[in-house]
């Protein structure tokens, strides 16, 4: 079966699954903290309209959970805030 990282765990995840769908899949249903009252946020709109389900992939922050397709290696990690050091 194919995974990827999210926050040092393997996430399963099937052919053409978004990484955000994968995650609700596993029972994760929150991977963001707004940036002022660090609220946990998660999967809201699963179109790409809204921006709660932002993650950082690779390394690069901000990306949409919903719309990043799942691939075999990739490394998520919750984003806090805006996802760069220095907001």
């Amino acid at each position: 079966m194919s995974t990827f990282r999210f926050d040092d765990v393997s996430i399963p995840f099937r052919d053409g699954q978004s990484v955000g769908a994968a995650l609700v899949a596993q029972g994760i249903l929150s991977w963001r903290t707004t940036r002022l009252e660090g609220r946990p946020r998660g999967l809201f709109c699963g179109i790409g309209i809204c921006f709660d389900c932002l993650v950082t992939v690779d390394g690069v922050p901000s990306q949409r959970a919903c719309l990043v397709r799942a691939r075999d290696g990739l490394d998520v990690t919750t984003q806090e805030g805006s996802g760069y050091a220095a907001e």
